[in-house]
């Protein structure tokens, strides 16, 4: 009779606008990950289906959910709350199902505090360049110049966090990064060489700060 192994956690977490929601799906669609589907105070993006991409609801209905203690971990974020439920979580992981995350640094360090007895890989994915940043972020639905002026204006404390993650992916390319990211898992489960330059990361990481 075999025995049941449970699934591993894996979270992707970038500054808005870096790629990271893309790649979830990617690994999703690919890797056949669950998605964690986190609930939201904010309204649906035109793009956004509910219940797909997000639990849309109100901020008493999400202030019941903090009051029950329902949440794996919550943050809020440009003045919305997000959070992710912990029980669908859980019955995945325990079904032997692997579990993605597409949350904040602030989730991310809720969850690793947690010290579950489930593997966890984290990774932090950023732009190749501001530049590059301020163009995505002004071809999303998001034309208000204001709104993306306050997305460049926190990227610059959102990239300080980098170092709290296992591993730091630049989104230059969707399908390298993804490659990237999928190496890593796998080199993560089967113990294998892991191709990783933290030094490198480290001085991409200066040149975005300076």
């Amino acid at each position: 009779m075999s025995i049941q192994k449970d699934g591993i956690m894996v979270i992707l977490s970038s500054p808005s606008g870096a790629g990271k929601t893309t790649l979830v799906k990617l690994l999703s669609k690919k890797k056949n990950f669950q998605i964690s589907v986190s609930h939201t105070t904010r309204e649906p993006r035109h793009s956004e289906v509910p219940e797909q991409d997000y639990y849309f609801v109100n901020k008493e209905k999400f202030e019941n959910l903090i009051k029950n203690e329902e949440f794996f971990e919550y943050a809020k974020v440009f003045n919305h709350f997000y959070g992710t439920t912990r029980t669908p979580v859980i019955e995945k992981l325990n079904k032997g199902k692997n579990v993605i995350f597409d949350i904040d640094w602030q989730g991310a360090d809720q969850i690793k505090n947690k010290q579950l007895n489930y593997k966890l890989i984290t990774f932090f994915i950023l732009p190749p360049s501001k530049e590059v940043l301020f163009e995505r972020l002004s071809n999303r639905d998001m034309k208000d110049k204001l709104i993306v002026k306050e997305r460049m204006k926190e990227f610059d404390r959102d990239v300080l966090h980098w170092i709290n993650y296992d591993y730091v992916i630049i989104n230059d390319s969707l399908e390298d990064c993804y490659s990237r990211i999928n190496n890593l898992i796998e080199a993560e489960i089967n113990n294998g060489s892991k191709d990783y330059d933290k030094e490198y990361i480290r001085k991409h990481v200066d040149k975005l700060t300076s």
